[in-house]
């Protein structure tokens, strides 16, 4: 129901979408390649405001393409099942049996999830994952650690057609082996190469932290690459932000613009970083 009634909320509302006017002409066509996961996913309550986000960036232009993980799900399922895990230098091996638990809970469980939240918002989401259309090609990571994948060969002539036709892809972090083999693929790693495969615009990492420290403790709002070198050797990154930095470097080398690590946690944390002059986290470019 309208009213004549206009408060200070709707007042800053309208300015808001007001000065993002430019950030949305910004973005129109980009390829936006977000890393969706871990305590990002939160409740049904999270997921519904990021399934809200990507269906606007879509609406206003962008091209979004979501990778989920599903680490927590998959240790849930894996032990619901008395499916025992052995490790080589803090890492799961992934053998036979397990990757059969990781492929029917990303594919399956976490993959529809994502996709039926989209659809929910009015978005068209398709769930895929990497072994669809030899989207990644994968070799060993590690022979030690068993079907776990790097991806070496990206094929991304689907997700093309998928931006054509106005579609949301929402791809599980699984890689088929040049033998036909399933591989699992972590999901930091998989986004990084498709974003550098569509050699996008963006890359969002959302993950539980505000972004890049420095030594004080600060968030850098910006860094080069050479910085993340810098602040990797000599400890400042340290523990799990190295992967996560990693990534992005081999994104940034790889094609991709710029990558961001940022709070997946925050309410609307990838519209505030792409539609905002502030942005929502640590911003790393190539130079």
């Amino acid at each position: 129901m309208r009213t004549q009634n206009m408060n200070r909320d709707w007042i800053a509302t309208a300015r808001t979408l007001s000065q993002a006017l430019p950030y949305l002409q910004r973005y129109e066509g980009a390829v936006v390649v977000v890393k969706f996961g871990g305590h990002a996913m939160g409740d049904d309550e999270a997921m519904e405001t990021f399934a809200r986000d990507i269906v606007l960036m879509r609406q206003v232009g962008g091209n979004p393409v979501i990778v989920h993980g599903g680490g927590p799900m998959i240790n849930e399922m894996l032990d619901r099942l008395d499916i025992k895990s052995e490790f080589v230098k803090g890492k799961r091996v992934t053998d036979e049996a397990t990757v059969e638990v990781v492929e029917m809970v990303l594919s399956g469980r976490i993959n529809k999830r994502i996709v039926q939240a989209i659809s929910s918002q009015g978005g068209k989401g398709v769930g895929l994952s990497g072994k669809d259309a030899n989207l990644m090609i994968c070799e060993p990571t590690d022979p030690s650690l068993g079907l776990v994948g790097t991806p070496v060969d990206c094929d991304t002539t689907i997700l093309r057609a998928m931006f054509a036709a106005d579609i949301i892809p929402v791809i599980a972090p699984l890689g088929m082996g040049r033998n036909g083999e399933t591989f699992n693929v972590n999901g930091d790693t998989a986004a990084g190469a498709i974003a550098a495969a569509l050699k996008a615009d963006r890359l969002l990492l959302l993950t539980d932290v505000a972004g890049v420290k420095n030594a004080n403790g600060e968030v850098m709002t910006e860094l080069t690459a050479s910085q993340i070198r810098e602040w990797t050797a000599d400890g400042t990154i340290a523990g799990g932000m190295i992967p996560k930095t990693e990534t992005a470097l081999m994104a940034i080398e790889g094609g991709v613009r710029a990558a961001v690590i940022l709070d997946g946690r925050a309410p609307n944390a990838t519209l505030l970083e792409l539609f905002t002059e502030h942005g929502a986290g640590s911003i790393i470019r190539k130079g």
